[in-house]
């Protein structure tokens, strides 16, 4: 599993990681089993939410018996709970749920009625008590992220998560070159599309298959291939089977020609007037 600095910090993250929304719905023990296979194949990235329902449990019991600092965990405070005390409070519920004793990163999901220097005072208030290691933001637009680096100074957003996938490359128009430009790391969250992969029998679909073949893969582990060239990616596995097919994106390498294939079947398209997201 490759692995790359995150941000501006000391962190050396796998590319691709685990995601877990929605992952309290399906089989307890299933979860579990791919949450543990997919850390055993190197994505020792996992993403959750306190708005994740019961994901933190599940990732609880997928961490037992495991090295935490081994692992890079992230979860991320609802934007209602985000004043600077709120913040706070909402960290260590999530400590709590998880069973550990601090975060590698914690995220504001989304802006809401806080102001964000509330919310940033909060994060580094957690940082100076050693509860996280570091903080970063969730569907920022540019005018967000300049308002926070404004407030925070640079170095101190340690990542942007963002919804990004093959038809849903809106950020490459602003959002992700300023983060490379600042040193934050890139996060890309729905990396398949929310139901909407490729079809086989697609232009698309068919593309994707045969670099797959060429490259002795899945169209899906190519799809997570090319995103992470520029991001972290966290896709969701509902089964073992479905994590260590995720986690084999994180070697593959692909061809100049395959990237540009791929770059020419699913365009940008027009920059949007404000950042789409989940």
């Amino acid at each position: 599993m490759q692995q790359r600095r995150f941000g501006s910090g000391l962190h050396d993250v796998s590319i691709i990681g685990q995601g877990t929304w929605k992952i309290d719905e399906s089989n307890r023990a299933a979860a579990v089993a791919a949450l543990r296979r997919g850390i055993d194949d190197g994505m020792t990235h996992i993403d959750t939410a306190e708005m994740y329902g019961d994901a933190e449990l599940v990732i609880a019991d997928a961490m037992k018996g495991q090295r935490r600092d081994a692992l890079f965990l992230v979860s991320k405070v609802l934007p209602q709970n985000a004043s600077r005390t709120g913040v706070i409070a909402a960290c260590e519920r999530s400590l709590a749920r998880l069973g550990t004793d601090y975060l590698d990163c914690y995220l504001l999901h989304w802006r809401g009625r806080h102001p964000l220097a509330a919310t940033i005072e909060g994060f580094e208030d957690l940082v100076r008590a050693g509860r996280i290691r570091s903080w970063g933001v969730s569907n920022f637009d540019v005018a967000d992220l300049d308002e926070a680096l404004a407030i925070a100074g640079p170095g101190r957003i340690a990542c942007n998560q963002v919804l990004y996938h093959l038809r849903e490359r809106s950020i490459e128009h602003a959002v992700l070159p300023w983060c490379e430009h600042n040193g934050v790391a890139v996060v890309a969250y729905t990396p398949f599309g929310p139901g909407a992969f490729p079809a086989a029998n697609t232009p698309g679909g068919r593309l994707l298959a045969e670099i797959a073949t060429a490259h002795d893969a899945t169209a899906r582990q190519v799809a997570l291939a090319w995103l992470a060239r520029r991001s972290f990616v966290i896709p969701k596995a509902s089964s073992a089977a479905h994590a260590a097919q995720n986690a084999g994106a994180g070697d593959l390498d692909l061809s100049d020609d395959a990237v540009k294939r791929i770059d020419e079947a699913f365009p940008r398209g027009a920059k949007p007037r404000g950042l789409p997201m989940l």
